[in-house]
């Protein structure tokens, strides 16, 4: 006999199957599309200082600082799959000790409904640009590339590179802080 416990059993199973299918058709609709956009960086101001790392042994490193403008127009990437955006600018460089350093310097979410457009001038850093020694001092290629993740509704979590970056020389000399 089918007890009402299995019957709700298969009804349940039912449901979760049919769900299952319609959230890989909803997946399916969006998988390979492409989220690429063109992106405009311009930097404005570059500088550096050569302060104590209290991070590991007391010795000084260099710590830099960029103000950044970016331009782009999200809005092509945005579809009924698409929750947010997470976005993030990173430096790419290489130093003597290490042939690949890459460091976060800024990041925003852009949700769905908020506006998509990014025209961002005069931005600080908003995490500090550290390098383990003097790598930044003279360094002649560091690349700035902004990147970002798109967290859909259904599906993976794809991570997309914008079409633009920027490569920017770090000066010489550091900048004088006045001590009081």
């Amino acid at each position: 006999m089918n007890t009402v416990l299995s019957r709700a059993n298969s009804l349940f199973a039912f449901s979760l199957s049919v769900m299952a299918a319609l959230t890989f058709g909803c997946f399916i609709t969006t998988a390979f599309k492409d989220r690429s956009v063109p992106v405009r960086l311009h930097v404005s101001r570059i500088f550096r200082k050569n302060v104590e790392d209290f991070t590991g042994p007391r010795e000084r490193s260099d710590l830099g600082f960029i103000t950044f403008d970016i331009t782009a127009d999200l809005e092509n990437i945005f579809d009924w799959n698409v929750k947010q955006l997470f976005l993030y600018l990173s430096a790419e460089y290489s130093t003597k000790n290490n042939a690949l350093n890459q460091v976060v310097l800024w990041d925003k979410i852009v949700l769905r409904g908020d506006n998509p457009k990014l025209l961002l001038k005069d931005m600080k850093t908003k995490y500090f640009f550290f390098d383990d020694g003097n790598g930044l001092k003279g360094n002649r290629n560091v690349t700035l590339t902004l990147s970002w993740n798109v967290v859909p509704n259904a599906g993976i979590l794809p991570l997309v590179t914008g079409s633009g970056h920027v490569s920017v020389p770090f000066p010489d000399t550091y900048e004088i802080t006045k001590s009081y």
